[in-house]
């Protein structure tokens, strides 16, 4: 097995960082990769406003999960766990009593290839794992690289060293960064999911007021609620949630805000769920207490109304766009099927009922709802009682799936 370890600060994690990792697990040919932050770094002094361990953790998980590999890159608390000075030797010690027999190679930004010997037991290190070394701007080419790698190759025989230039790839330093974060900029050299984690909980001296976020930072916050996974289906509904609102005559602004949010408690669990229930006064019927998938839209509209904001009209739409309910309003249809049938989507009927979104909203919201219902008894699961009132309220007026 070979495990590239990514050791830093990542204070904060950047595209820089995501370049290099998606870099060393494609030339070095990585079984694993583990993304460990430091606690406390032996060659410089972490600033005071450093964010806690916890947060640090947390944005470099949204490093990890952009990779879109959860089987084989992963973030470990190995260096925040244990106390002292976060010496890399004694990291690579550990891992190598972990993972028995598995090729190590350590990764690092040209600064602290320059100065590895200066490390402590910089013999140790080579010995444990390879080297591989990223260069972030076209300076640090083979001018750079090789008096360094001929020296360590010299001093310490038998070490593996890997150079590799990145034309391209993110120049910043984190200490910039923070500094444009400060300023309230900087959000280009971020994952979205990092930067609204960072708003989201005022990092760095932000200061963002999330009830008048502008549609980039509703973006990023609604992002760093979830997994990378779902960000292209988030962004497909706010996408197809517009073009509906303009064929139809909504608001597109409160279409693609609720697009935006529509998802963003997808992935607390269950008992998460009901306590946001609980704390905002959502009543729940029997169904929906033992039924998690029913819960994220009840939650995601109540976030929407009191973290960030949005009007009554944003958060009905939200609250609704799982089970529909009988006489709906048009930005509730409107999410609704938008969500069904976003670009992403793949289904036996979703082309018909892409027709049928631009043609008849009405059909198209009932074609939806009785799909949803035909899925559930196919896999004997009960259906919601709004679900069944939806498609009762359509067929009593006069709604077809005909168009």
């Amino acid at each position: 097995m070979k495990i590239g370890i990514f050791g830093g600060t990542f204070n904060p994690p950047h595209l820089g960082h995501l370049a290099a990792a998606q870099t060393a697990i494609d030339v070095l040919g990585l079984d694993k990769l583990l993304i460990i932050p430091a606690a406390v770094p032996p060659h410089k002094e972490l600033p005071e406003s450093t964010p806690a361990p916890p947060h640090r953790l947390a944005m470099a998980e949204k490093l990890a999960d952009a990779l879109l590999l959860p089987e084989t890159v992963e973030v470990s608390p190995l260096e925040l766990d244990r106390s002292g000075k976060s010496y890399t030797s004694d990291t690579l010690a550990q891992l190598k009593q972990q993972y028995p027999g598995a090729e190590l190679w350590l990764l690092m930004g040209t600064d602290m290839f320059l100065t590895l010997h200066l490390w402590h037991d910089p013999e140790a290190i080579l010995n444990l794992a390879g080297v591989c070394a990223f260069g972030r701007s076209e300076q640090d080419g083979e001018a750079v690289f090789a008096p360094q790698r001929e020296h360590l190759a010299k001093a310490f025989p038998g070490a593996k060293l890997t150079t590799i230039t990145l034309p391209g790839l993110v120049d910043i330093s984190s200490t910039r960064l923070r500094e444009l974060l400060a300023k309230g900029t900087g959000a280009e050299y971020l994952l979205p999911s990092v930067y609204g984690y960072i708003l989201m909980n005022g990092l760095y001296g932000t200061h963002a007021d999330l009830k008048h976020l502008d549609i980039p930072e509703l973006r990023a916050c609604s992002y760093s609620m979830v997994l990378e996974k779902r960000v292209r289906h988030i962004r497909g509904t706010e996408e197809e949630a517009v073009r509906l609102a303009e064929r139809w005559g909504a608001d597109p602004e409160y279409a693609r805000r609720a697009g935006i949010l529509h998802d963003c408690t997808k992935y607390l669990g269950q008992e998460e769920q009901l306590a946001l229930c609980k704390t905002y006064g959502v009543e729940l019927d029997e169904l929906e207490q033992s039924a998690i998938k029913l819960l994220h839209s009840k939650t995601g509209a109540c976030i929407a109304r009191h973290v960030f904001g949005e009007p009554d009209e944003v958060f009905h739409a939200i609250y609704w766009h799982t089970t529909a309910k009988a006489d709906m309003t048009t930005l509730e249809k409107i999410l609704y099927v938008a969500d069904y049938m976003e670009p992403n989507r793949s289904f036996d009927g979703v082309e018909r009922l892409r027709e049928l979104a631009y043609q008849n909203l009405d059909s198209a919201l009932l074609l939806g709802v009785e799909t949803t219902i035909q899925e559930m008894k196919d896999r004997s699961l009960p259906v919601h009682q709004n679900t069944l009132r939806a498609q009762n309220w359509l067929r009593e007026h006069g709604v077809t799936t005909e168009g």
